[in-house]
């Protein structure tokens, strides 16, 4: 997320805590690196210079008891961004509720739609997916084709012209959260105003969701305020945050106009989307690890008999393969440095740290061309059986003797860690396994 931006921030602040110490001289330095960071992520310049004189002012007043005056200028840094980032984390309400989203061409609606759904779906209530969008070509094929993927209940009728009538017969249909995916056009005329405003009277929704695409920039804000106006937003979700530099226009613009982001996506997965905490999203824009979330990530994507296994150092290659399915499903390898506030540790990896998922890819298809008593007993591998198996999986037998060497080196490396080191810091010690230093 906002990678470029947090790179150069992430470089300020590490500049900064290197100086022997620290005055008005370099606090205006920071703030010129700060102030060319965010105009460069699109947010708007007024705001940019109006937070450059609160940094600068707040950077030098009277210390608070125990910290010094780089602790006191980062942790200013971090508290001012959050302010203009969104402050407060937006509630979410695991109860029955009707949703409306509404957004123009490209703002990812429909897809966003599906990952609504699977969100709720995994905090255990029963989402129906709604097509109103009546409008767009093809609009009840992805939709239909999203909520099969995801296994959730669909409602639309392919043909039918009328979203309206569309609405008030699926509202006939069960479920605990109904998300309406409504029309979208290039502009909000007054069609679309007319077409959502029946919707919304129809469904009476619990929350009435803006849908904006990151790469908006500052158009986010006449946008959020155009639709305020026609239908009373209560949330925001930003989309594509992975995909644009210019990310920081739609979040601040948000909050320019007292909107909530209550959602964000970072990916093309129904897994790809997050509650927006500005706590944790400014943490991890500076460095600093959000450990909360990456523990979340872990307990859902692992066995957590396997990773036990793999704590004591009493595993064999089917619990590695498990391990290894369970950190693919967390994402990119950056983002889970990113959490552990090991940003900087990625940028090292020669070709990128996201390149080491197509070695760890490779690994799984040498360890599906084991069996069972290969996987279970490595050390029966011998020069015949390494060779089939390369062959049985598309791949080298340097890849096999890699696999063979990493999990030997890793099963060696937690013998020597004490268990409660390996459950704070596991991920880094699986990650040099890897071959990531």
């Amino acid at each position: 997320m906002l990678k470029e931006f947090s790179a150069k921030l992430r470089e300020s602040i590490d500049k900064l805590t290197r100086l022997g110490s620290v005055g008005k001289e370099e606090v205006d330095e920071l703030v010129r690196d700060i102030q060319r960071s965010l105009i460069a992520a699109d947010v708007d310049v007024e705001l940019v210079f109006s937070l450059s004189e609160t940094i600068k002012m707040r950077a030098m007043e009277k210390l608070p008891a125990g910290l010094t005056r780089k602790e006191h200028v980062i942790k200013v840094v971090y508290e001012e961004l959050t302010r203009i980032l969104g402050e407060k984390k937006s509630d979410v309400s695991l109860q029955k509720k009707r949703i409306l989203l509404a957004g123009l061409y490209g703002s990812g609606k429909t897809s966003t739609a599906a990952k609504l759904a699977r969100f709720y779906q995994k905090k255990g209530l029963k989402p129906l997916l709604v097509c109103c969008d009546t409008v767009r070509p093809a609009a009840y094929e992805q939709l239909q084709q999203l909520a099969t993927l995801i296994d959730a209940d669909f409602y639309g009728e392919k043909g039918n012209k009328g979203p309206s009538d569309v609405l008030r017969n699926a509202l006939k249909k069960p479920g605990d959260v109904i998300i309406v995916d409504s029309s979208g056009r290039n502009a909000l005329d007054s069609d679309l105003i007319r077409e959502i405003r029946k919707l919304n009277d129809i469904l009476k929704p619990d929350e009435k969701i803006l849908v904006l695409p990151a790469d908006i920039g500052q158009a986010a804000k006449q946008q959020s305020q155009a639709f305020n106006e026609a239908l009373g937003i209560t949330d925001i979700i930003v989309t594509k945050l992975d995909a644009t530099a210019k990310g920081g226009g739609a979040l601040t613009a948000c909050y320019q106009t007292g909107a909530r982001v209550k959602f964000i996506t970072t990916g093309e997965t129904v897994e790809d989307l997050s509650a927006y905490d500005p706590q944790k999203f400014v943490a991890r824009l500076i460095g600093f690890p959000d450990l909360e979330t990456l523990l979340e990530k872990a307990k859902a994507a692992m066995d957590e008999k396997k990773a036990e296994k793999i704590i004591k150092g009493d595993f064999d290659l089917e619990d590695f393969y498990s391990q290894i399915e369970g950190m693919q499903k967390m994402g990119p390898l950056s983002g889970v440095l990113d959490m552990m506030g090991l940003g900087k540790l990625g940028a090292k990896v020669p070709g990128g740290i996201d390149a080491q998922s197509g070695k760890m890819t490779r690994w799984k298809y040498v360890m599906q061309s084991m069996s069972k008593e290969e996987k279970a007993n490595p050390g029966i591998l011998n020069s015949s059986r390494i060779r089939r198996i390369a062959k049985g999986s598309g791949t080298n037998e340097s890849d096999v003797r890699e696999l063979l060497a990493s999990y030997n080196k890793i099963k060696k490396m937690v013998k020597k860690i004490k268990p409660e080191r390996l459950k704070h810091g596991g991920f880094g010690g699986m990650l040099q396994g890897f071959g990531i230093k």
